[in-house]
């Protein structure tokens, strides 16, 4: 098959149209490949991209592959065909897959039979003069001149990849844009009319940064529970904002008016935390100089947030569920009992199922607490809402520092983006706050970001050789190192490896190593 120039140039136009639906690149990349096999009869189409965070290439769409080949999609540098066009940066075409090993064997549910006669062809998408993926299709050409067949098939991928690539760049600009216009038109005068202008806050008057569809979902279901006296669990990794959301929660309740009282069960020891919690009598315990409310009683017709309360020893527990049950306590050394009125939010970093299982817990206590759970997802699960906190910690230390900061360039994004983020926001506020400090002219460069941020590909520091090229000259040089203290003893270099003699000697003659030079030296 082979399509005329107007008609090329019209498939090149409906696909660039294509890109300009959609917000989000990945999801413009299905309908690309479907244009692909259904106008230019080249099938099987599948792009991947570059991930920065673990230098591996990620199959982002695969068109007419199953669901077995989509899940293997992960490439290396250097690995398989697609690895190879990425390490080298040259276009590739294998005129039959047939006889590509590599190919035959991640594609386990296809016949040598099937895959003979076919064309494969995979070129690099560049943005900017660096790599960021590949793009790939085949072809059965039956064609009377498929030389000239596949150089037209070549070529026009290579354009496609053009228009990924712009589309890309694109975005990143548009994103860049966006950075600065919030900085400079009226986010920081306080204006509070939704979108952009509140800040990327979730909702009007909220302190939540994030509108992408995981805190969205969270939020929904914060603003049910809120206005009910719902014991509310809420679960998720340190850093995520569980003391934040607890906040949101008493800010939309019927407790409003009321205090809401927080304790950091973690932070006291467990000689402390029951006089915290429940208040104490004068003289209970030495250093007991007088009458102190507990927080359950400071917090009476609010609200009582217990962060962390994982960490709370089963004696603690025991009381706790009491407290839960009646609602009612005693302070320690009293003996009368004293109602309480209060609503209570608890947070915890642990899987307390698991903690139950294991004895750690107590079930009844669990039960208790997880009335409503509400869970909050991690930073790199809520990609989206990266660039609306970086933009809010910047405003905020920029403030306190006396600064001025202007814009995020698009390489520190890309590293924000791309970044795993295993301390969530509370890591992106720390990253934020170094940047602003160390900023000289109004913008937050890649380079004044944390070192651990930096990536290969942001570095230019990417690997050269492929693992099998660099394991054998570490092996080398291990055996060329053994030679030396041995005098060029091959008996006692082997000892040193913890090898037999026998495979020393293959090692050597494969290498081409002259023992005798070793021993030479020594006499």
């Amino acid at each position: 098959m082979h399509i005329d120039t107007t008609a090329e140039l019209e498939l090149l136009f409906d696909i660039a149209r294509t890109f300009d639906k959609y917000v989000e690149l990945r999801t413009a990349l299905g309908p690309l490949l479907s244009l692909i096999e259904i106008r230019a009869g080249l099938t099987r189409g599948q792009v991947t991209l570059l991930d920065r965070a673990t230098g591996l290439l990620k199959v982002e769409e695969a068109f007419g592959l199953s669901a077995e080949e989509k899940s293997r999609g992960v490439y290396r540098l250097g690995e398989g065909l697609v690895g190879r066009v990425f390490e080298s940066g040259a276009a590739l075409t294998v005129p039959d897959l047939s006889r590509e090993t590599h190919f035959l064997n991640r594609a386990k549910n296809r016949s040598r039979e099937d895959m003979a006669g076919l064309t494969y062809y995979c070129v690099p998408i560049r943005s900017g003069g660096s790599l960021i993926g590949t793009l790939s299709a085949e072809r059965r050409i039956d064609d009377t001149d498929p030389e000239r067949q596949m150089a037209w098939d070549r070529a026009f991928l290579e354009k496609v990849s053009s228009i990924i690539a712009d589309s890309a760049k694109l975005r990143e600009r548009i994103l860049e844009e966006q950075f600065r216009l919030r900085r400079n038109e009226g986010v920081d005068a306080g204006r509070d009319t939704g979108g952009w202008a509140q800040g990327g806050r979730i909702a009007a008057g909220s302190n939540i940064i994030g509108t992408g569809s995981a805190m969205r979902e969270v939020y929904g279901m914060l603003t049910q529970v809120a206005p009910s006296d719902a014991t509310v669990l809420i679960t998720g990794e340190s850093g995520t904002g569980k003391e934040l959301v607890a906040a949101e929660l008493h800010r939309l309740s019927k407790r409003a008016a009321a205090p809401l009282v927080k304790i950091n069960c973690a932070a006291l020891p467990e000689s402390i935390i029951e006089s915290e919690l429940f208040g104490h009598e004068k003289g209970a315990f030495t250093g007991a100089t007088g009458l102190r409310k507990g927080r359950f009683e400071m917090a009476d017709r609010g609200s009582l947030f217990l962060d962390e309360i994982g960490e709370l020893s089963p004696q603690i527990q025991v009381k706790l569920l009491r407290v839960l049950q009646e609602r009612e306590l005693e302070r320690v050394g009293g003996t009368s009992t004293i109602k309480v009125d209060v609503r209570l939010i608890a947070a915890t970093n642990r899987n307390l199922e698991e903690e139950v299982k294991v004895g750690r817990f107590r079930e009844d206590l669990y039960y208790r607490l997880n009335v409503f759970p509400l869970h909050i997802p991690p930073l790199r699960e809520r990609k989206s809402d990266i660039v609306l906190l970086a933009d809010h910690f910047t405003g905020k230390y920029a403030e306190k520092n006396g600064k001025h900061i202007k814009r995020i360039s698009t390489p520190a994004i890309d590293l924000l983006t791309s970044y795993s983020w295993p301390g969530n926001v509370r890591e992106l506020e720390n990253c934020i706050e170094r940047a602003v400090i160390l900023s000289a002219d109004q913008v937050i460069h890649s380079y004044n970001l944390p070192p651990s941020l930096q990536s290969a590909a942001s570095t230019n520091t990417e690997p050269t050789t492929t693992l099998e090229a660099a394991l054998s000259r570490l092996e080398k040089e291990l055996i060329v190192e053994a030679l030396k203290m041995a005098d060029g003893n091959m008996a006692s270099a082997a000892r040193r490896l913890g090898i037999t003699e026998r495979q020393i000697g293959l090692r050597v003659r494969h290498y081409g190593i002259n023992w005798r030079l070793y021993r030479a030296t020594k006499m």
